[in-house]
């Protein structure tokens, strides 16, 4: 251990393996690999308690400091909260999230999804407050759970953090708690996620056959529950399956043209219809409203389903990607596990490619090559 000279950004960064305190509980671990964290050691009851708030550099020192700062003045806060309120008995939050969970079981028609939302919490949750009454937890504790995952696994730490306001405004709804530690009062403490340039949210394209299961389960309308499965096995954007028309549906020859002026690029589009999206397009026949509309607004006679409306699906069940996102998903899938030529890939997706002899290759269309690629991706996903 260090004495009590506190530490300064050079020794941070070339410290040796080993423990160096920064005095007021905070202490940098040197592992022998090399790797740096900051852990914060508090006393709680008469016993002492390490909370891990982070790894260098993602938490900086003076971030570090920041936050066993907080993390101390929130230890007072906890304690006085919790002798105002002496004579309720509340759960721990192992106990409460379990609760919610058996409450929310109905909703969640897919087991998978069941199973993650809870199995995240004791991953990433219990260890820290999991034996804590929800009285006890404070705002220090929430960073706890949060800083080791927030840079590193930053949608899983955004899932985490989600389940856990939703434990604690369980609750608030039984009078045990008054505020809720992991909501936004906690977001000048946590460093900014990293950003992906602009790219839109998606799923990984392993997880995309669940999410489809996840989906036709839901309690969402029939109408966008199939326009969502057409839409992720023709690889199109959310207003061309939206728009949808029966008139420009082949189905003898499994062939969907979308007209120019409804793509945005301007140029007729044909889409090679795999098994499994004639499948969904014959599901939708019940749906026939004399509209002419493949997927019609169940709420709009005559009307599309609106982009919120798909978006909201998402979002019900729980799903961190948006309509868009499952483009990605399919460009990324026909890279790495397809190995689809650039070209091809770029045709199955109507856009538009860089130079004039590019050009020239992708307006050959690649129909025949385009529906064994749109045929894989539909066994993969939808088998």
């Amino acid at each position: 251990m260090r004495p009590s000279k506190r530490l300064t950004a050079k020794t941070v960064e070339h410290a040796p393996p080993g423990k160096h305190t920064d005095g007021g509980g905070l202490t940098l671990v040197v592992k022998p690999s090399g790797t740096r964290s900051w852990v914060v050691r508090l006393t709680l009851d008469g016993k002492q308690r390490d909370f891990g708030i982070g790894g260098y550099p993602g938490v900086s020192l003076a971030d570090a400091r920041l936050h066993a700062a907080l993390m101390r003045a929130d230890l007072v806060e906890g304690r006085n909260s919790a002798g105002a309120r002496h004579a309720r008995s509340a759960p721990t939050f192992a106990v409460a999230a379990k609760r919610v969970h058996e409450m929310n079981l109905p909703r969640w028609r897919n087991k998978h999804a069941a199973h993650e939302w809870l199995a995240s919490l004791e991953r990433y949750a219990f260890d820290t407050i999991g034996d804590v009454p929800l009285q006890r937890i404070t705002r220090s504790d929430i960073i706890a759970v949060l800083l080791p995952i927030w840079g590193t696994k930053p949608e899983t730490a955004r899932r985490v953090r989600q389940r856990i306001r939703k434990v604690m405004q369980h609750g608030m709804a039984h009078g045990w708690v008054d505020i809720d530690p992991a909501g936004n009062v906690i977001d000048g403490a946590l460093p900014t996620m990293p950003k992906t340039k602009s790219h839109q949210q998606a799923l990984p394209y392993s997880e995309v056959p669940a999410a489809l299961d996840q989906i036709a389960q839901s309690q969402a309308s029939e109408a966008s529950k199939l326009c969502m499965r057409f839409l992720v096995l023709t690889a199109v954007r959310s207003g061309e399956a939206r728009g949808a028309r029966w008139t420009e549906v082949d189905v003898e020859s499994a062939t969907w043209t979308i007209p120019a002026e409804r793509m945005k690029a301007t140029r007729e589009h044909r889409v090679p219809l795999s098994l499994q999206a004639l499948d969904a397009l014959a599901g939708a026949e019940r749906l026939d409203d004399s509209s002419g509309l493949v997927f019609p607004s169940p709420l709009r006679r005559g009307e599309t389903l609106s982009s919120q409306t798909l978006l909201q699906l998402l979002r019900t069940q729980d799903l961190a990607t948006t309509v868009h996102g499952f483009r990605s998903a399919f460009k990324t899938w026909c890279v790495e596990q397809a190995a689809t030529p650039w070209a091809i890939g770029e045709a199955a997706l109507a856009h538009a490619v860089g130079n004039s002899v590019e050009g020239a290759y992708v307006r050959s269309d690649l129909f025949d090559q385009r529906r064994l690629v749109m045929q894989n991706w539909a066994d993969f996903i939808a088998p």
